[in-house]
């Protein structure tokens, strides 16, 4: 800061590199102030002549807004000594105190309120008729401040929770855990501007820029607002959904390993959304953009996850009987959906602390909240416990990890016939990256009592009771005839699918059973691609003797689909030919693993030195790859992500790609390489790497 001769202030050391790294942003920025609120920064001003405050006052304003005020504690004056006037109702009171004077020089204390609203902030100073603008410093959240409501207790927690910039997401199905590599990059370029901006294009301050502002105090209404604005449903959200096999414009969602690009994107197009993403991406993003705030934030993947559509907490799922067809189901079930965890505390609904802690926040446009695309925070607490009646969206969540389903079998008439019930099925291995590791750390008990206890059915009869005010319908006895799925290989894109059907009865007679079999290509959120292949057949069951059909899909047959499935669905429905009102149904959902990425990096990994990295992929299978495109990213090793064509790769034949890499941030950072060709839709491979100085 320079100002005129006559000025009292000759400049300012805001002295970045020491406040960023005590208020642990100095990953974000050494060059631009950026401080957590409840903890003090110190600043240097330069003074033309000697200070004495007892003669006149030195004042600083803090504002934030377009709007300050100090009711709505966007605005506050204080100084040396602290008279300054202010307004008896004022909120968010900044607090400063000298913390050395010399010739020239005087440095102060800062410290902004564990309560004030986080932004950024114009600092302006004032000594008698001279008034210069200090500093636009970024306030962020403050995890290590105990009177914050974001505080979190554990050191080791924090670090993983807010510092650590890589991540891992789950995906696959419920018997199928698949773990894919996710670049938060939340200390990235711009993410600062970035995330600023986000909140400044929710519709709320649109709508009331004052009050949204001053509410940004307030973590549960930032989460809120953030939720809403990831997706794009209703306003200038950062990612487009799309839940087709069209993807014009924009890249599948399968596409993306990192927040960041799509971040950047984003801003660089004028908030226009970027196309395309689905559940995993939303929650990354979402992810980044939390941790980045400040707000300590974790990836949750629920596996068999239900959609209840009509909030009974019941998924009514049709079977339709051999060549018959049925509408989609309105519920459905999802073989994974991915959401967020936010830390926070909930005072909001109680003055006892019952439910601090983790909320969930879903960003994945499903259903509207208060008319607006988003969801949560919802305490998991509240999910635990069935109190459906508590805000914001547990009715919803709570269905997504325990809602109980009902099978159909739908007959050519259009009858329909229960052949099931289940109250095991939904919210099965609900994970989340364990701290410290790459450890996948199972938090089901967290969401819910263990299935078939009687608390967990008290649990979930109280959570209809406060959902619909009646108490759920009795169930079907368990079925006569036990089925399971067992792998003969395991599934590998490329090769033909193996399983062996398994069924065994405790009847004393034999069975003459009907045998239907089905396999089709799904999408993970439940919609099927296209019917692979169907078999029907009638087998003899003997008493107290398994019965061992083998189900061999082909490579040849089932390509086609899976190009746009996310997995291979097997149903059997099983009738009892003497008994035909005897049916019993046996589902599972296959996930095909990807022909592996091999990543070597040749050289010393050292910050600001080339080094290179090569990968190699082969052609497993007997087709030519076409379209061939090799995507590599990683924060703190690549400011962009790079992309190379391929030529078109026959059967047995290998591509190695050479890259040359320049680390610019320490610590321990991951490759994210991606294949995208016309067999094998967005392969994944990475590798870590430890960048020493």
């Amino acid at each position: 800061m320079t100002t005129e001769s006559t000025s009292m202030f000759n400049g300012v050391d805001l002295h970045c590199k020491t406040n960023n790294t005590e208020h642990r942003t100095n990953e974000i920025s050494v060059e631009r102030l950026i401080v957590r609120r409840g903890q003090p920064f110190i600043l240097t001003l330069k003074l033309s002549q000697s200070f004495n405050h007892d003669l006149h006052p030195l004042t600083i304003t803090a504002e934030t807004g377009e709007h300050p005020s100090e009711e709505r504690g966007t605005k506050s004056s204080f100084g040396v000594p602290d008279n300054a006037r202010r307004s008896s109702s004022a909120k968010a009171v900044w607090k400063m105190e000298i913390h050395n004077s010399s010739m020239g020089n005087l440095t102060l204390n800062i410290t902004p309120p564990a309560d004030t609203p986080i932004g950024e902030y114009r600092l302006t100073v004032k000594h008698k008729d001279d008034e210069a603008l200090l500093a636009t410093p970024a306030v962020l959240f403050n995890p290590w401040c105990p009177d914050d409501w974001v505080f979190l207790p554990d050191e080791a927690e924090r670090q993983e929770y807010v510092m650590n910039e890589r991540g891992i997401i789950y995906k696959g199905s419920g018997n199928y855990l698949i773990s894919m590599n996710w670049d938060y990059g939340q200390f990235e370029d711009n993410m600062v501007e970035i995330c600023l901006k986000i909140l400044d294009k929710n519709h709320k301050h649109l709508k009331d820029p004052a009050d949204d502002v001053s509410a940004r105090c307030n973590p549960i209404y930032v989460g809120r607002v953030v939720s809403a604005m990831i997706n794009s449903q209703d306003d200038n959200g950062i990612v487009m959904g799309r839940w087709s096999n069209q993807f014009w414009g924009g890249v599948p969602p399968t596409h993306w390993s990192g927040s960041h690009d799509i971040l950047q994107k984003w801003f660089n197009s004028g908030c226009y959304p970027v196309k395309y993403g689905q559940c995993w991406v939303f929650a990354g993003v979402m992810c980044s953009v939390m941790r980045l705030l400040g707000i300590p934030c974790r990836v949750i993947t629920n596996y068999q996850s239900a959609h209840d559509s009509n909030r009974n907490l019941t998924i009514d799922v049709n079977h339709p009987d051999y060549g018959v067809n049925v509408r989609p189901d309105k519920d459905s079930i999802w073989n994974y959906h991915v959401w967020v965890e936010a830390w926070m505390r909930r005072p909001d609904l109680t003055d006892d602390g019952k439910y601090n802690g983790w909320q969930v926040l879903d960003p994945t446009p499903q259903e509207m909240s208060d008319g607006v695309y988003c969801c949560g925070p919802a305490p998991v607490k509240a999910v635990l416990n069935g109190d459906t009646d508590l805000k914001y969206d547990v009715p919803f969540v709570f269905a997504e990890v325990n809602a109980d389903c009902i099978d159909w079998l739908v007959r050519r008439d259009g009858s329909k016939q229960k052949i099931f019930s289940d109250t095991k099925r939904v919210g099965q291995n609900i994970s989340t990256k364990s701290v410290g590791s790459n450890k996948r750390m199972n938090i089901t008990d967290s969401y819910k009592h263990r299935e078939g206890t009687t608390k967990e059915r008290s649990v979930f009869k109280s959570a209809v009771t406060n959902t619909n005010g009646e108490s759920p319908a009795g169930k079907l006895p368990p079925p006569k005839v036990s089925m399971r799925f067992d792998e003969v290989s395991a599934p590998v894109n490329g090769q033909d699918v193996n399983l062996n059907l398994v069924l065994n009865s405790k009847s004393k007679v034999s069975r003459l059973l009907s045998i239907t079999t089905s396999v089709q290509g799904m999408t993970y959120y439940g919609s099927p691609v296209g019917s692979i292949q169907t078999d029907v057949k009638l087998e003899t069951l003997l008493p107290g003797k398994d019965l061992i059909i083998p189900i061999v899909v082909p490579f040849l047959i089932y390509n086609k689909y899976m190009k746009d499935s996310d997995s291979m669905k097997f149903s059997v429905i099983v009738t009892d030919k003497e008994r035909p009102i005897y049916s019993y149904l046996a589902e599972d959902d296959v996930v095909l693993m990807d022909p592996p990425i091999s990543i070597k990096v040749v050289g010393p990994v050292r910050l600001y030195q080339e080094m290179t990295v090569e990968l190699l992929f082969l052609n497993p299978v007997q087709e030519t790859l076409k379209d061939c495109v090799m995507t590599i990213s990683g924060s703190g090793l690549l400011r962009r992500e790079i992309q190379y064509r391929i030529p078109n790769l026959p059967p047995n034949h290998r591509v190695l790609v050479k890259l040359p890499i320049t680390p610019y941030k320490i610590g321990e950072r991951t490759f994210v390489a991606d294949f995208d060709c016309s067999v094998f839709r967005n392969a994944k491979g990475s590798a870590s790497v430890y960048v020493q100085m």
